[in-house]
């Protein structure tokens, strides 16, 4: 099974969960803050403003809010487009409200922030992008046409100059710092949603393997029975029938049928019914059975299981699907990138079993080695890996699922590039995984009760 296939969701896919509801209530929420603050100014403070222009401004976010709570209904999930143009409303509503309430001068203006933070989180970058711009622009001109507040005894507020700009400096460093920390911050968030999302895919769609190989050996053995009562009766039948030429060849139809549905069973379930030997084997078989789907590829892989000594017995681990899936992608990454060999081994020592997958390729990247098991390490693949391997989106997300199944079984993996002058052989990139022994090592004893696969 190739990770690949496991494509992380579209961004507009991601953004189709945010609710109209919530950006309605947020609105809300300002409305009853701006018609606080104006009140407050009006009637506590005795400040002079435009009030009848500001309580126009505050009535078209409560126009706006009464037309999508009564057209559209609770439930409506917003897209990306549709996010960003109710952002910008907001954003043009709050600028309109300080151009009449003194500009920068009001302490309020640093809320302008809000409508960029939101887009940070939920929006893409060029969307952001954009939004971020605008507000600069808001606030520059804020800054130059603002409409200053009149103090109670006539006086017209102002600030001195240098605050004015290191305000409008502020707020400025605040939208573009904020708005791109928080985008980073939603898309790590985002990229190990989605990788987390394939994994569990990846393994459910292993499980389902699993699950369906028992079914179908449980089958294989239930009807034996009834195909071999068929035989036995059709060879009756043909002695019986020796007189009857056309009777006996249908008796051999029927005999040859069961023999070619004992056949087929047969090969679909070898391994008869769900028991405890179907969830354990010799570390050797788990490593080929990993490995096998990648040993036709035109790169040579080599076995080899190094003990404490040769007396120590090969050890029985877990046949889990987490295990051979994680270390089957292992080697296919190996595969894919070495020249000409691959090297699985296994070790075991007291209290821990190693395997290391190594290969004769150009290794890791030094720069990304730290960084490797992230999701979506890069969002762009180069050339050379385009050539190497494109079936791959290139994103890290392989590696990944593979290292979040693994360490699901209590594995411990690092990364490293080979240190040999002989780059010819074991040159490229080693991965070590490790468990504690009592974590992979099946139990000794019976084989327990068979029980079908369900």
């Amino acid at each position: 099974m190739h990770f690949s296939n496991f494509a992380a969701p579209s961004r507009e896919t991601r953004t189709d969960f945010l609710r109209l509801r919530t950006l309605i209530l947020l609105r809300w929420a300002a409305i009853i803050g701006q018609i606080t603050a104006l009140v407050a100014a009006d009637y506590s403070y005795g400040i002079g403003l435009p009030f009848g222009l500001c309580y126009l401004v505050v009535g078209t976010s409560v126009i706006a809010n009464l037309v999508s709570v009564f057209v559209f209904p609770e439930n409506t999930r917003l897209t990306e487009r549709q996010v960003f143009f109710t952002l910008l409303f907001d954003l043009t509503q709050l600028a309109a409200l300080l151009l009449l309430t003194g500009g920068m001068t009001n302490p309020f203006a640093l809320l302008i922030i809000a409508p960029v933070t939101i887009s940070a989180t939920a929006l893409d970058a060029r969307a952001t992008l954009l939004l971020g711009a605008t507000a600069i622009v808001f606030v520059t001109l804020l800054a130059l046409f603002g409409i200053p507040m009149t103090l109670p005894d006539g006086a017209v507020f102002t600030v001195p100059p240098l605050f004015g700009f290191g305000f409008w400096l502020a707020v400025v460093i605040g939208i573009a710092f904020l708005g791109s920390y928080t985008h980073r911050v939603a898309e790590e968030i985002h990229a190990m949603q989605d990788a987390l999302l394939a994994t569990q895919m990846a393994l459910a769609r292993e499980q389902k393997l699993t699950d369906l190989g028992g079914v179908v050996a449980a089958a294989a053995h239930e009807l034996g029975t009834p195909l071999a009562t068929i035989k036995l009766v059709s060879a009756e039948l043909l002695e019986e029938l020796e007189d009857q030429p056309d009777l006996q060849a249908d008796a051999q139809l029927i005999r040859d049928q069961a023999d070619r549905c004992r056949d087929i069973l047969r090969s679909m379930g070898r391994a008869g019914k769900d028991d405890r030997l179907l969830r354990q084997a010799p570390l050797s078989a788990v490593l080929r059975e990993a490995a096998e789907p990648h040993m036709g590829r035109g790169k040579t892989i080599h076995f080899a299981l190094l003990g404490n000594d040769d007396t120590t017995p090969e050890p029985t681990i877990l046949r889990q699907p987490e295990i051979i899936h994680g270390l089957r992608n292992l080697i296919q990454n190996a595969v894919d990138f070495a020249r000409a060999q691959v090297w699985v081994e296994g070790e075991w020592a007291a209290g821990r079993l190693q395997i290391r997958i190594i290969d004769d390729g150009p290794g890791y990247p030094p720069q990304l080695i730290g960084r490797i098991g992230d999701p979506f390490m890069r969002s762009r693949k180069p050339a050379p890996d385009t050539a190497l391997r494109p079936e791959y989106e290139g994103m890290g997300l392989g590696l990944f699922i593979a290292k979040t199944l693994l360490e699901r079984t209590g594995a411990e993996l690092s990364f490293a590039n080979a240190l040999t002058e002989n780059q010819s052989e074991r040159s490229g990139a080693i991965v070590e995984v490790i468990w504690p022994m009592a974590r992979i090592i099946a139990p000794v004893g019976g084989l327990g009760e068979n029980t079908p696969n369900r």
